[in-house]
C-alpha cells in the first residue's frame, strides 16, 4: 500500500482539484434526495402534491409516495446507461458538463411545479438523467486522471460529496421549514442551482482524461494534461510523464488490435470481460442490499422513540454521523487496500443488522432503554457503511474495468444500484408494514452474501495501474484471496518504480537479468516479465 509520504507527493493542488471538481456529482445525487425526503412531510408540498382523501385533507398514498421517491432512480438508471457511450464520445469531461445542463433543466421544471404531481415525477426522471450519469462518469474521469497513490481515495471523494450534500439538505430543509407558504419547498430547490454551477465551473478547470485522449490519439494533448495533473512544467517529471504515456498507448494499440469495445463486448468472457461486468454489477447492487437506505428510512421511527419527535432533526443527526464517518474511509482505502475494508465492514454491518432486527422484533422498541440499542445499531451500521461500502464500491468502479470495455461496463453496474435503490425506495414500506423490524434480517443476510462476493470474486487493486490491474485479472496464478500478495510482490520487484520514473520501450532480454541489468530509466513494461510469472 502507498505510504503517507507517497500519498501527500501525490496529492499536488491540481489532483486535489480534480478529486472535489469532479465529486460535486456526488454533492448533486446527495442534496437531490436529502432535499425530497424533506419535501414530502411539508404541509404545502404535501397539500399540492399528495393524494386527496374523501375527507379533502391530502395525505400521501403508498404508490404515489413510491413514485415521486423513487423515479429518480430510474431517471438515474437511464442517465448511467447514457453516460457510457456519451463518454466514449465526448470526453468525460465534455459529458459532465452536458450533464450539468441537464441538471438545471429538471431543477427548473421541479420549481415551476404547481399542483400536478405527475409534472414532479418528470423533473425527478430529468435531474436523474444527470445524477445517474455523474455517477458513472466521475469515478471513471478520477480513476483515469490522477495518480495511482491517491487514486482510491480520491474517487472515494464521490461518496463523501454525497454524504455531504445529503447534510447540506436536511441542514436546508430545516431552515425553510418554518416558511408556511411554497418557499419551504422551492427555496431548497432554489438553493441546488448553487451545486450545479459549482461542478460545471470545476470541470472547466481541469483537463480532459489523459487515457481518452491517448485513445483518441491525441498524444500532445494527454502529455499536457498529464503535466498539469502533476504539478505543471517546473513539478512534473518528463521520465514518469513519458512511460505513463507508453503504457497508456500500448494498452490502446492492444485495443486496437483486437478492436473497439460496445455493449456486447462486454459479455465475452475473453479477458474475464464478463467476469468483471457481472462483479461490478454485483457489488453495485449488494451497496444498496447493504440496508443503508433501510436505516435511513427507519431513522424517523426509531429517534422518536427515545423523545426525538422533529423529523428534520432526526436526519441531521443519521447525516452527521454518515459525513464524519466516511473521512476515515478516505484513509482506509489507501491505507488498507480495497478488500479489507470491505469484508470487514460487511462482516461489521451484518452483526450490527442482526442486533437491530432482534431487539426491534422481540422487545418493545417504544422502550426508552431498547430504543436506544437500536440507535446505537442504526449509528455503528451507519458508520461502517461510510467508511467501507459507501466509497468502496465506487472505488471499484474506477478500477474494475479496462479501457475498452469501461463505459459500458461501468454504465452496466451502475444501472444495478440505481434499479435496487428504485426497488428498495418503494417497496420497503409495504414490506416493513408486514415484518417491521425483522427487515434487519434480511438486510444481514445480503451482508454476508456481500462479504463472500468480495473474499471469493474481487482482486486486491490499490497501488496498480490500471493497465496493471488489466493484467493481474488475467492472469491464471492470481486469484482474488491471493491478488494482495500478488500486488506486493509486484511492489518488490520494482515493477511500480519502473512505470513511474523510468521509460519503458527497450529491448526486452531474458528472465531475471532483464531486471537487474536495467537502470531506473530502462526498465521494461511490467507486460513483459513471463520469465517471472512463476515467482508469484
Amino acid at each position: 500500500m502507498p505510504s503517507l509520504t507517497e500519498m501527500r507527493k501525490a496529492l499536488s493542488p491540481p489532483v486535489a482539484l480534480i478529486g472535489l471538481a469532479a465529486s460535486m456529482g456526488g454533492f448533486l445525487f446527495g442534496s437531490d434526495t436529502g432535499q425530497l425526503s424533506g419535501y414530502i412531510v411539508m404541509p404545502n408540498f404535501v397539500d399540492r402534491f399528495a393524494d386527496k382523501k374523501e375527507n379533502g385533507v391530502h395525505q400521501w398514498g403508498t404508490t404515489r409516495l413510491g413514485l415521486v421517491v423513487g423515479m429518480l432512480s430510474i431517471g438515474c438508471l437511464i442517465g448511467s446507461l447514457i453516460a457510457g457511450p456519451l463518454g466514449d464520445r465526448l470526453g468525460r469531461r465534455k459529458s459532465i458538463l452536458l450533464l450539468c445542463l441537464v441538471f438545471y433543466t429538471g431543477n427548473t421544471v421541479f420549481i415551476t411545479s404547481m399542483k400536478a404531481w405527475y409534472h414532479v415525477i418528470i423533473a425527478r426522471i430529468i435531474s436523474g438523467l444527470a445524477i445517474g450519469g455523474c455517477s458513472m462518469l466521475v469515478p471513471v474521469y478520477v480513476s483515469e486522471t490522477v495518480p495511482k497513490e491517491v487514486r482510491g481515495g480520491l474517487v472515494a471523494c464521490y461518496q463523501l460529496f454525497v454524504t455531504l450534500g445529503l447534510l447540506t439538505s436536511y441542514l436546508v430543509n430545516f431552515g425553510t421549514s418554518h416558511v408556511n407558504n411554497s418557499a419551504q419547498w422551492r427555496g431548497a430547490i432554489a438553493v441546488g442551482y448553487t451545486w450545479g454551477i459549482l461542478l460545471g465551473i470545476g470541470t472547466l478547470m481541469v483537463p480532459e482524461s489523459p487515457r481518452w485522449l491517448i485513445q483518441q490519439g491525441r498524444v500532445d494533448q494527454a502529455r499536457k494534461a498529464l503535466t498539469w495533473v502533476h504539478g505543471g512544467e517546473r513539478k512534473a517529471d518528463p521520465a514518469r510523464i513519458d512511460a505513463e504515456i507508453v503504457e497508456m498507448q500500448k494498452n490502446v494499440e492492444e485495443v486496437n488490435r483486437v478492436g473497439k469495445g460496445n455493449w456486447l463486448s462486454s459479455f465475452n468472457p475473453k479477458r474475464k470481460a464478463l467476469y468483471r461486468t457481472i462483479l461490478g454489477y454485483m457489488l453495485q447492487v449488494f451497496q444498496q442490499l447493504t440496508g443503508a437506505n433501510y436505516f435511513f428510512y427507519y431513522g424517523v421511527t426509531i429517534f422518536k422513540s427515545v423523545g426525538i419527535k422533529n423529523s428534520f432533526v432526526t436526519q441531521i443527526i443519521l447525516g452527521a454521523v454518515n459525513v464524519i464517518c466516511t473521512f476515515p474511509g478516505l484513509y482506509f482505502i489507501e491505507r488498507f487496500g480495497r478488500r479489507k475494508p470491505l469484508i470487514f465492514g460487511g462482516l461489521w454491518q451484518m452483526s450490527w443488522l442482526i442486533v437491530f432486527g432482534a431487539v426491534g422484533s422481540e422487545l418493545d422498541p417504544a422502550s426508552k432503554d431498547i430504543g436506544i440499542v437500536m440507535i446505537v445499531s442504526a449509528c455503528m451500521f451507519i458508520a461502517s457503511f461510510a467508511s467501507t461500502w459507501g466509497p468502496g464500491i465506487w472505488v471499484a468502479m474506477g478500477e474494475l474495468y479496462p479501457i475498452r470495455i469501461r463505459g459500458s461496463s461501468a454504465s452496466i453496474a451502475t444501472t444495478g444500484n440505481w434499479l435496487w435503490n428504485f426497488l428498495l425506495t418503494f417497496f420497503t414500506p409495504l414490506i416493513t408494514n408486514q415484518i417491521s423490524y425483522r427487515y434487519g434480517y434480511v438486510f444481514a443476510g445480503c451482508n454476508a452474501l456481500a462479504t463472500a462476493t468480495v473474499f471469493f470474486f474481487y482482486y486486491e487493486s490499490s497501488g496498480l495501474t490500471l493497465e496493471q490491474v488489466d493484467e493481474m485479472y488475467n492472469d491464471p496464478s492470481v486469484k482474488p484471496w491471493t491478488s494482495g500478495r500478488y500486488r506486493d510482490e509486484v511492489v518488490k520487484r520494482g515493477e511500480l518504480d519502473s512505470v513511474q520514473t523510468g521509460s519503458t520501450d527497450v529491448p526486452a532480454k531474458n528472465g531475471k537479468e532483464e531486471w537487474d541489468s536495467a537502470s531506473d530509466g530502462e526498465r521494461p513494461l511490467v507486460g513483459n516479465r513471463s520469465n517471472e510469472r512463476a515467482e508469484v
